[in-house]
């Protein structure tokens, strides 16, 4: 049985529409990842799985409950950590763990064994309020209050988001701990080197499914050539690429600039041809694609159809 199904589920605030029938399912046990930009619709859709928030259309089951039903049932089966820090800042680490034992009807020794390996590590400081500790203890509080009551399915909304580099590759070694321990995880991020820690994605843009498939299998399948090209004025250089008829697409990645072609091209011919166009400083290179080339490309195409 799937853990998460998602079918069609659309969802509007006035003229805005934050999904548009999106669909997808999350295996038993299985950490799927939706990964796209903020504005993606990715909590808007958090908040409806959760039972926060209603569908304006479609259907979404979660633990073998559907949705609006029996949201009840799925309340007690579910963790969530929200994208934004919501534990109470002025209790302890103590106090909060045990607060939301309480809420669940539970103790924290009763599921202590799923929580062990992550509440060690800030129990030096259970005495702290929580708005004293660090994004990354933050992060690791609101997960033991998360896990407490033994939940089936974990949804993780940018659980990443303003920590630091350390503590965001702890927290994936912890989600594979607790995949191994049975638990289905959905996890949103912005950050699209962390697709590659999951083992399915979708990529999500303006509240609709780009693709979804493992990430490997995501980057094999995209069969363009990929140049990396650096040089004195990428602005101008953006321009004029995009003008020619070998391009696809070019994209700003970071400190270069992103060229697919529609067919391979020689390095050096095409160095030569940027050289003479006036650019100094010119490097370029054949580049692995990454999940985020993938990404821009898919976005690129989806922008071009609706004009």
């Amino acid at each position: 049985m799937e853990a998460i199904i998602v079918e069609n589920i659309s969802k509007n605030y006035k003229d805005i529409q934050a999904l548009k029938e999106v669909s997808f399912q999350v295996k038993e046990g299985e950490i799927f990842g939706l990964i796209g930009p903020d504005g993606a619709g990715k909590s808007t859709l958090f908040r409806i799985l959760t039972t926060l928030l209603l569908p304006d259309s479609g259907k979404g089951f979660v633990a073998g409950h559907p949705i609006v039903e029996e949201f009840k049932s799925i309340r007690k089966k579910v963790g969530y950590m929200p994208g934004k820090f919501s534990l109470y800042q002025d209790l302890s680490v103590e106090e909060n763990l045990s607060f939301f034992a309480t809420i669940f009807g539970t103790t924290i020794e009763e599921n202590y064994d799923l929580i062990k390996d992550i509440y060690e590590q800030i129990e030096p400081f259970k005495k702290r309020l929580a708005g004293k500790l660090s994004g990354g203890m933050k992060q690791k509080l609101a997960l033991c209050c998360a896990l407490i009551h033994k939940p089936e399915v974990l949804f993780l909304d940018e659980p990443t988001t303003g920590v630091d580099v350390v503590s965001r590759q702890e927290f994936w070694e912890m989600l594979a701990v607790l995949k191994q321990k049975g638990i289905s995880i959905l996890v949103s991020t912005p950050y699209m080197e962390e697709a590659i820690l999951c083992d399915r994605i979708a990529l999500i843009l303006n509240g609709e499914i780009l693709n979804i498939d493992t990430p490997n299998q995501m980057i094999q399948n995209f069969d363009k050539t990929i140049y990396a090209i650096k040089c004195n004025r990428l602005y101008d250089l953006i321009h004029y690429l995009r003008t020619q008829d070998y391009t696809e697409s070019c994209l700003p990645f970071g400190e270069n600039l992103h060229l697919v072609t529609k067919e391979k091209v020689e390095i050096e011919k095409l160095k030569k041809e940027i050289i003479t166009q006036g650019f100094e400083q010119v490097e370029i290179e054949k580049i692995t694609p990454t999940i985020e080339d993938v990404f821009l490309h898919l976005g690129q195409e989806k922008k071009e159809d609706a004009n």
